[in-house]
């Protein structure tokens, strides 16, 4: 019984494909050097840049009622959880916000509101096989712990999550963008040298 042959590739189509496939190799690899280069930096922002917290006024009695807001999951993917605090009377200033656990802590240890003595203790939570250090005090003003700039614009609150410092000093008038808030309205919120 005879057999059929299939389509037969002559060497010289072969070759002509060969480096077809080189020259657009060639191609992509330039054209992504060129992207590379012709930037000084990168930026990379993995998430949201900036959270809304909500209304100043609601805010503030909330926190002034049952203490600080924790919000679990903010503009990440499971990994952002922040507190987000208020000092003073003035609802449009004292507004802090900040990581609810230290740096380098599994999820599980995060940072409880302790109403008594105004202050955050270290804890890990109930259902959580994390190990930390717990009983860590941290004051109401969150020193110790990874904070976020933030800004009132028009009766809400802001926090910058993957903040560009540019764009945060733009939008306090700052040189690096490292404050909190304008420098000539509120209460002290910085924390102690050290």
């Amino acid at each position: 019984m005879p057999v059929a042959r299939g389509p037969q590739i002559s060497p010289r189509s072969a070759l002509l494909v060969g480096a077809t496939g080189i020259v657009i190799a060639l191609l992509l690899g330039g054209m992504a050097l060129w992207v590379a280069n012709s930037s000084d930096s990168v930026d990379i922002s993995l998430g949201d840049r900036t959270f809304p917290a909500g209304q100043v006024g609601a805010q503030s009695r909330e926190i002034d009622d049952r203490g600080p807001i924790l919000y679990q999951d903010v503009g990440s993917s499971g990994t952002r959880d922040l507190i987000v605090q208020h000092i003073g009377d003035d609802p449009e200033t004292g507004w802090l916000a900040f990581s609810a656990r230290r740096i380098g802590d599994p999820r599980g240890c995060f940072a409880q509101w302790e109403p008594d003595s105004r202050t955050f203790v270290l804890a890990v939570a109930p259902d959580s096989d994390a190990s930390c250090e717990p009983g860590i005090v941290f004051d109401e003003l969150g020193c110790g712990l990874e904070r976020y700039p933030v800004r009132v614009v028009d009766g809400e609150l802001e926090v910058f999550l993957n903040e560009d410092f540019d764009e945060v000093a733009e939008a306090f008038g700052d040189d690096d963008g490292s404050s909190a808030e304008p420098d000539d309205a509120g209460p002290d919120l910085s924390c102690p040298a050290g």
